[in-house]
């Protein structure tokens, strides 16, 4: 098996076994908690900051036409879906935190600490709002605007939400789990392949030695026996 560069240094050389072995993921859950902290800060930093000088429906051209700041309330899930059911989104929100920070204690790749605490941090600014924002505790309305043409007003927290689930997707396809080890590539010889071709080439010059010593050719080649 190929290991990728990601691969956890053990946490100390084969101790006795009272050895007191300092757990593996301390640092890589740190990192993921990190992350999840600093996007969830900077989510609602900047929705504060949205709050403070906007008002509700507010457009303002930051690099016009590409991006602009649209002030919005958002009742719905990331991008505005199911504004009707505000509840089972605030609980799905929960489910998914809950799920993520039982994951933070199994990480052991950065890769994999960063991308899961992004979607963490993301998630949990959204749940903040849910939780804390008008009209009611739980069903607490989003603060959006970030716009680009043609497409949904969001915000921080989805951006992170987005990036994580991409470096997630990225990871998965190169094969890198979450212990930072590479699955054996496909295109890597079976084992058993190779030692059947050794075989092969065994025999084959056992062949070719036992005509050598007995004085015939091989008549495949276009030669003929003596």
């Amino acid at each position: 098996m190929t290991k990728s560069s990601e691969e956890p240094v053990a946490a100390s050389a084969a101790g006795g076994p009272g050895a007191h072995v300092r757990p593996a993921w301390s640092g890589y859950a740190l990192l993921m908690a990190g992350c999840a902290v600093l996007g969830l800060g900077i989510d609602q930093l900047t929705k504060w900051w949205v709050e403070s000088t906007m008002r509700l429906g507010e457009v303002t051209d930051v690099l016009p036409p590409v991006l602009r700041w649209h002030y919005i309330l958002n009742p719905g899930a990331a991008f505005s879906i199911g504004t009707g059911h505000t509840w089972v989104f605030t609980i799905i929100m929960v489910a998914v935190c809950a799920f993520l920070i039982y994951l933070m204690l199994k990480v052991r790749s950065v890769s994999w600490a960063v991308a899961l605490g992004l979607v963490l941090g993301g998630a949990m600014g959204n749940l903040t709002d849910r939780l804390f924002r008008e009209p009611s505790f739980g069903q607490g309305h989003v603060v959006d605007f970030i716009a680009l043409p043609n497409f949904a007003i969001f915000n921080i927290a989805d951006s992170c939400v987005v990036c994580g689930v991409i470096l997630v997707c990225l990871l998965t396809l190169r094969g890198v789990g979450m212990d930072g080890q590479r699955t054996p590539s496909e295109t890597q010889q079976d084992p058993a392949a190779e030692a059947a071709e050794g075989s092969g080439h065994a025999a084959g010059g056992g062949t070719a030695r036992h005509a050598r010593e007995t004085g015939t050719t091989d008549t495949t080649n276009g030669e003929s026996n003596k």
